[in-house]
């Protein structure tokens, strides 16, 4: 249980590793066939300095999230810092993301300042590299296609620009959810990730390893993208690596920030913020962030039993206690009163998570908004589709139909376009 992109309606296909041809590079180093390989006269160049120094921001010391309750949910302030029972000051795991999403918020900023408005940047690549550049962004494009059939509907109505970029994050977010869900990832050790961690860097230097690396290399230099969050995508794998529980929601929440909030941070930049949107930055990127947590709320609620075939539980331990549940119930597979009690207040936090979002996809672009709206509403229709199956989610598979979804799209289309309130 990895990545949920917060963009992305999945389908039932499996993305094999070896289809991209770059498992043995992290592996066991780049070991990318010439074809696909940029030589150092054909990397993408990296033009633009992305080592920005960020500038100083006040954060607030109290934050917001859903919290369970045993009265139910509510908007509860959390503080954002405790101390540990040595004394020392540890950060919660709504602070760390926080400052992540002011981080790329204050970018974002920044680059309105500098620039007028929210525009990509014009190509400028060394003589010889655009074709390959196009031949990259062309194969991002029917990964895409072909893993993502309604989200890359939705990204027709984008500008070619930005079209691409989100093509080539899609990929790389596959790729990189695939090094630890796929059909591979038992050889998938920390010291791999640490190597497509370091791939990463490289990348955002300018000097990437293959073709697909390539349409990334050159989206970072063209839209203020930071790295931030795909680093962080990588630690929400070294996470499923070592850790088959979470003894709490905050735990909980920052895997899920990990591996899917973190999409949202990324595509934002590139999707843009409707010129007459009066909404600030922060509140946009905190918006995208909990479409993710929502996304991802989702897909652990969908999939508990085959989660549990694997051995692993991403449920709060401490709410499955105050719920009379352990983990002995949840391989069992009861659907008991207490089960579908436990379940009615994990959908309910995923929902005020969607309600949250809701409010930022009206201050994206016009041309970004089809696809996200298409997202949210497919994916909280799984929701209705647990509770419709009893809260089996043992042994039952909770999925939107064909046939709803071809009607939610049209639906998606005219939430579209409403633009900011």
């Amino acid at each position: 249980m990895s990545f949920a992109s917060s963009l992305v309606v999945s389908s039932n296909v499996e993305l094999s590793p070896s289809s991209f041809g770059f498992l043995d590079s992290v592996r066991d180093g780049p070991q990318i066939p010439d074809s696909f390989r940029f030589s150092s006269r054909n990397r993408v160049p990296n033009l633009i300095n992305k080592k920005q120094k960020w500038g100083n921001h006040s954060h607030s010391t109290e934050l917001k999230y859903p919290i369970l309750h045993e009265s139910g949910y509510g908007s509860v302030i959390v503080a954002s810092m405790v101390a540990n029972p040595a004394g020392e000051i540890a950060v919660s795991a709504e602070q760390k993301v926080y400052n992540v999403v002011m981080k790329q918020a204050a970018l974002v900023k920044r680059q309105l300042r500098t620039a007028g408005e929210l525009d990509v940047k014009p190509d400028i690549v060394l003589p010889g590299t655009l074709s390959l550049l196009n031949e990259a962004y062309d194969r991002c494009g029917e990964v895409c296609a072909e893993y993502a059939k309604t989200f890359y509907l939705g990204t027709m109505l984008m500008t070619p620009e930005r079209q691409k970029a989100i093509w080539a994050i899609y990929v790389w977010c596959r790729r990189t959810d695939e090094l630890v869900d796929g059909p591979n990832a038992s050889h998938i050790t920390p010291t791999a990730l640490d190597r497509w961690e370091a791939r990463l860097e490289e990348l955002f230097q300018g000097r990437p390893f293959d073709m697909l690396d390539a349409a990334l290399a050159d989206t970072v230099t063209k839209f203020p993208v930071d790295i931030q969050p795909f680093k962080d995508m990588i630690e929400g794998m070294r996470m499923d690596l070592r850790k088959s529980r979470y003894k709490n929601f905050d735990e909980l929440y920052l895997y899920c920030y990990y591996v899917a909030g973190t999409v949202g941070l990324m595509s934002v930049p590139v999707m843009g913020i409707a010129p007459e949107s009066q909404a600030s930055t922060e509140s946009v990127y905190n918006a995208a962030l909990a479409l993710g947590i929502a996304n991802q709320l989702t897909n652990i609620l969908r999939d508990v039993g085959e989660d549990a075939r694997r051995g692993r539980i991403y449920l709060p331990q401490d709410e499955l206690a105050q719920a009379g549940l352990s983990d002995e119930d949840i391989f069992a597979g009861r659907v008991t009163d207490k089960w579908r009690n436990f379940m009615k207040n994990q959908i309910k936090r995923a929902r005020m998570f969607f309600d949250e979002a809701e409010k930022g996809v009206l201050e994206l672009n016009k041309a970004s908004r089809w696809p996200v709206w298409a997202s949210l509403l497919l994916y909280r229709q799984i929701l209705d589709e647990i509770e419709a199956n009893d809260y089996d989610n043992f042994t039952k598979r909770a999925y939107v139909s064909k046939a709803k979804k071809i009607l939610a799209l049209p639906m998606a289309y005219g939430r579209a376009l409403l633009g900011p309130s």
